[in-house]
């Protein structure tokens, strides 16, 4: 029968045809393994600050080849055909100069082979090979995805600039800029920076001004410890500050037992616990990064470890979250829809080139609240006839006052104690709060903590540097980044700030929103946060925050928190089986156990003293767990009632015994030591300045 026949006649394809698309370049795994993934990995370009894919270059044109730097030529067509030539987007031209270390490419460049990859046959890889390649098949629609994010390749075929970034980690674009850009990088992560010390103060039962003085505090250590991780660190722009990671095993210190007895000055004996059990937790994480150790542990996290442990951290506080914004509902609900309105609804919105709602939701949202609640309290919305706030409410008698009495407390704005109570230049010293007092069992607890704070740190270390770096950081850069937090958190124990200090999650959504990867532009900054530390009345200022929106903005930020986490699930297949289901009983067994021990032992006619939202953290006291040595119990009733920690346990045991491909597990791609130590743009990006590099060449482990 002829082929003529419409019987035999091949079906058409779908319609509308689907265009045809350039082969995606490979990244370092997908090289080894010749991985195409199906599953959509990075998200498409958008105006909100998402990661944008590149424009679709014509098949018969070179494509750059992020991994090895260079660009490499487009594999030949299958079966002889011509190429489709297609008219792909116009791309505006930049006007930055460019780099001067992408460079290097005629000072003995790595030329073939630089990144150490194998080819998916085993065969070593050139950067700019002229050996034919095997055809690839065309991929589909939701097949355009790349583990890194686009650049631009200079005229020596080197890559540069990210396409979609405007100042990269080396990049000195001015004074004027660079201050404009490091105040608005602060300024963005402010609650993340403030409002830790303005929710475990008043438990240890400090007054405005012990509040006043941890935010300074606060502020003074962050500014010290950002310089130190953009110089010693990683030397990505990474704000170091107090984690939420530490929030909640401080809530359960504070709220121990021997302490619930106290006489006296309660806040400065919790705190002198506190600074002893960051310290011995902080030392372990130095010895965890400096020793080599971290190298070692890099093997067992990967994204789906990463994301379920994150996204547990800020899923924990839900008890602490719209418990106490319902308190004042007037004002804290309209803390929350007014953050969601401008980082949502309002987010395209551009004013001077900037989108200003976007980036400043969470100052914006306080600000404008905090003026109103400010402006009722003065004029008398919240003060009732014959009623005392300063009465305690277990004194008060009238029942007209019993029925305000919480409006009376949660709703009231009253700057003038924080404010009067703070000087106007106070310089936080070490020690300040008296000599640390070291509890071995709250250590370990801290311990085990600060072992999350890392992995946390992983992850931030990986994305951050697909959106400002060349490369990513060797195993070696990581270590040494992982052992400088455990020497901040040392320093924050020792000027107690009630937390550890680590880099915060919140800053891979500030650099991609604000394009702003310049680590000068931090370093500047966490200058400008020093000089406001000294400045007593901006502590006394703060401290004056009422609890409610304090409540309402962290509703906020643990949500994003939990989606940054999820995040990280775009390296891997997250629509694989093994990966949901990992994630799912990560997530759920994080939610569910703990509850478990933070309700055994509690009956409905339990006389707590604590409030409801700090019930969570008293568990040590009435836990499940019971053996002869108390100490023993504390740590284990303590360690199984907080989220992250199961979460870690469950994915990192899962994720690691069920078999898996490396493209499935989206294992994290980190640079080869003898390659990056080839590539001049990877050594100016992540070597030690002043020449501190070349005194310790010799310790790999913690280096290039």
């Amino acid at each position: 029968m002829s082929s003529s026949d419409p019987k035999t006649r091949p079906k058409p394809g779908p319609w509308p045809p689907a265009p045809d698309a350039a082969p995606v370049p490979p990244t370092s795994w997908a090289k080894r393994t010749g991985f195409r993934p199906k599953f959509s990995g990075e998200t498409n370009a958008s105006e909100s600050g998402q990661i944008a894919l590149p424009p679709r270059a014509r098949e018969n044109e070179n494509q750059p080849d992020i991994e090895a730097g260079r660009v490499r030529p487009a594999p030949p067509v299958a079966n002889g055909e011509q190429p489709v030539s297609e008219k792909g987007p116009v791309e505006k031209d930049q006007t930055v100069k460019k780099r001067r270390e992408a460079d290097g490419a005629n000072k003995g460049g790595s030329g073939a082979g630089a990144n150490g990859h194998t080819g998916t046959n085993g065969a070593a890889e050139t950067g700019a090979s002229s050996q034919p390649q095997q055809p690839t098949r065309r991929p589909l629609r939701n097949e355009e995805v790349v583990d890194v994010l686009p650049q631009n390749v200079d005229d020596q075929g080197f890559v540069g600039r990210h396409s979609h970034m405007k100042y990269e980690l080396r990049d000195t674009p001015g004074l004027v800029p660079i201050g404009l850009y490091g105040f608005q990088h602060f300024l963005s992560m402010l609650g993340s920076l403030i409002l830790i010390p303005l929710v475990i103060v008043p438990p240890m039962g400090g007054t405005y001004e012990d509040t006043a003085n941890v935010v300074s505090t606060v502020l003074f250590v962050s500014g010290v410890t950002t310089l130190l991780h953009s110089f010693f660190g990683s030397r990505l722009p990474l704000i170091q500050g107090p984690s939420f990671v530490f929030l909640a095993p401080a809530l359960a210190i504070i709220n121990s037992p021997e302490f619930q007895g106290l006489n006296g000055n309660n806040f400065k004996h919790i705190m002198k616990e506190l600074q002893g059990a960051i310290i011995i937790a902080s030392a372990f994480q130095t010895i965890l990064g400096y020793s080599g150790l971290m190298s070692l542990f890099l093997r067992l996290i990967n994204p789906v470890v990463v994301a379920p442990t994150i996204a547990a951290v800020g899923l924990s506080f839900y008890s602490y979250g719209f418990p106490l914004v319902g308190t004042c509902l007037e004002i804290g609900a309209a803390q929350i829809l007014l953050v969601i309105i401008f980082s949502l609804y309002l987010r395209k919105i551009s004013v001077l080139g900037h989108r200003i709602f976007l980036i400043y939701a969470v100052p914006l949202g306080l600000g404008i609240t905090w003026a109103a609640a400010f402006l009722l309290t003065e004029a008398g919305a919240y003060s009732y006839k014959g009623c005392d706030t300063n009465v305690p409410a277990s004194n008060i008698i009238s029942e007209h006052c019993r029925k305000h009495v919480s409006r009376m407390k949660h709703c009231r704005v009253d700057t003038s104690h924080a404010l009067k109570s703070s000087p106007w230049f106070r310089f936080p010293y070490p020690l300040q709060w008296g000599t640390p007092v070291f509890n071995w069992k709250m250590a370990l607890v801290m311990c085990v903590v600060s072992v999350i704070a890392s992995v946390d740190s992983v992850g931030s270390y990986h994305a951050s540097s697909l959106l400002v770096a060349s490369r990513p950081p060797t195993p070696g850069v990581v270590s040494r980044g992982i052992g400088l937090e455990g020497l901040s958190s040392v320093l924050a124990g020792l000027w107690g700030t009630g937390t550890g200090s680590t880099t915060l999650t919140e800053n891979v959504h500030t650099i991609a929103v604000t394009k702003m990867g310049s680590r000068r532009a931090v370093e500047l900054g966490a200058c400008v946060l020093i000089v406001l530390s000294l400045v007593g009345k901006v502590g006394g200022f703060i401290a004056s925050i009422p609890e409610v929106m304090v409540a309402a903005l962290l509703c906020f930020m643990w949500a994003m928190l939990a989606a940054l986490g999820l995040s990280n699930l775009r390296y891997s297949e997250a629509g694989s089986s093994r990966n949901i289901i990992i994630v799912g009983l990560s997530l759920f067994f994080s939610l569910s156990i703990p509850a478990y021990f933070q309700q055994y032992g509690i009956s409905s006619n339990s006389n707590l003293s604590v409030p409801s939202y700090y019930q969570p953290y008293i568990v040590a006291s009435h836990g499940p767990f019971h053996s002869k040595f108390g100490g023993l119990n504390y740590i284990m009733n303590t360690l199984l009632s907080l989220h992250m920690v199961i979460a870690f346990l469950v994915a990192v045991i899962l994720d690691n015994t069920v078999p898996g491909s490396r493209q499935e597990r989206g294992v994290y791609v980190w640079s080869e030591s003898e390659a990056a130590r080839r590539e001049p743009a990877v050594v100016k990006d992540y070597e030690l300045p002043f020449q501190v590099g070349r005194v310790f060449r010799w310790v790999k482990w913690v280096g290039l």
